[in-house]
């Protein structure tokens, strides 16, 4: 039995899912049983931490600047170019006295170029890491887009949620002892627990896009929902049984029926058809790590799209690559 679990303002809503169809409501105790438990939560409204920014890059007007609320934020010189060139050395000892100053531990690091080469980025969590030993790094270059403020807003957000993700997470695994968890992305399919933790951003409006599969799923036919005293209910009104299914109960069923799925995106250069191939097999290969760090059985993980585009007003050869990769839950 799977179990799907809609958070909101009002308690959880739960429904257990068996071939299609779903069960409304579910005992905790019976919960507790689930082959796995698939939790659809928006997390907009949830509680923010402050976050240290630290960009790599040139100078900028102070409008500009990294965004971050209460939090604080610096600019440091390094980075690369679009085409990986390096524009700058890294001012490691600037980094190193932010981090040691700073007095948070929820870090976000952009980096000019990092989508092509992450050298910096990566420079700077070590840095970072030494210096704040309870640290929480986000990366931009994992987001992938190649617009700088883009990844830093994506960067800072994340790095916001993830006390927030971590107490959702850490209350999911109290609620179900034993129950292995796995969370609704935004954009559809799931991510496990400890993904969930490390890219929440990911997860932002889970529920929202839970909703809309679940909804789909009922109203094309393919789902069913049944009230646990025997009534029955779709989301298409019955002549005999007038009855919506709510949307938290379409929530958590559409939360259930999905399954792991990780992106990859990078902009790469590419000077010829095989040395394109070769970037396109360690991107493949990334896909395929990453959404086993997912959820996904490393047996079932599979390449599901690909798309190349090549960059437009740049020099011949950078192209802008998304992988996706998908698979079966290791968990049921």
């Amino acid at each position: 039995m799977i179990l799907g679990v809609a958070l909101g303002e009002a308690a959880p809503t739960m429904v257990a899912v068996d071939d299609g169809t779903a069960t409304w409501p579910v005992a905790r105790g019976a919960a507790r049983h689930a082959s796995r438990a698939c939790v659809a939560v928006d997390l907009g409204g949830v509680r923010t931490a402050p976050v240290a920014a630290i960009r790599v890059g040139g100078p900028c007007p102070e409008a500009l600047g990294p965004v971050v609320g209460s939090g604080a934020a610096t600019i440091v010189r390094g980075g690369h170019s679009v085409t990986g060139r390096r524009l700058a050395p890294l001012d490691t000892e600037a980094v190193r006295r932010f981090a040691a100053t700073c007095g948070l531990v929820d870090f976000a690091v952009t980096a000019t170029g990092s989508p092509i080469l992450a050298d910096h980025e990566l420079e700077v969590a070590a840095i970072v890491a030494a210096e704040v030993p309870r640290a929480r790094i986000t990366l931009s270059y994992e987001f992938g887009y190649p617009g700088l403020r883009e990844r830093e807003a994506d960067a800072i957000r994340n790095a916001a949620l993830g006390p927030e993700a971590g107490r959702i997470a850490d209350e999911v695994a109290r609620e179900l002892p034993g129950v292995p968890a796995y969370f609704a992305r935004s954009g559809g399919g799931l991510v496990s627990a400890h993904y969930f933790r490390r890219f929440p951003l990911t997860c932002d409006r889970g529920a929202a896009a839970s909703l809309a599969r679940g909804r789909a799923a009922l109203s094309g036919g393919g789902g069913r929902v049944e009230i646990a005293d025997g009534a029955e209910v779709s989301a298409e009104v019955s002549a005999e049984v007038p009855v919506e299914v709510p949307d938290g109960v379409a929530a958590a069923y559409g939360a259930a029926l999905g399954r792991p799925e990780a992106h990859v995106e990078r902009i790469v250069l590419a000077r010829g058809r095989a040395e394109l191939d070769r970037v396109l097999r360690d991107a493949r290969d990334e896909a395929l790590t990453r959404v086993v760090s997912a959820g996904a059985a490393p047996g079932s993980a599979g390449i599901e799209e690909i798309t190349v585009n090549p960059l437009s007003y740049l020099p011949d050869g950078l192209y802008r690559v998304r992988v996706t990769a998908g698979g079966r839950p290791w968990a049921g």
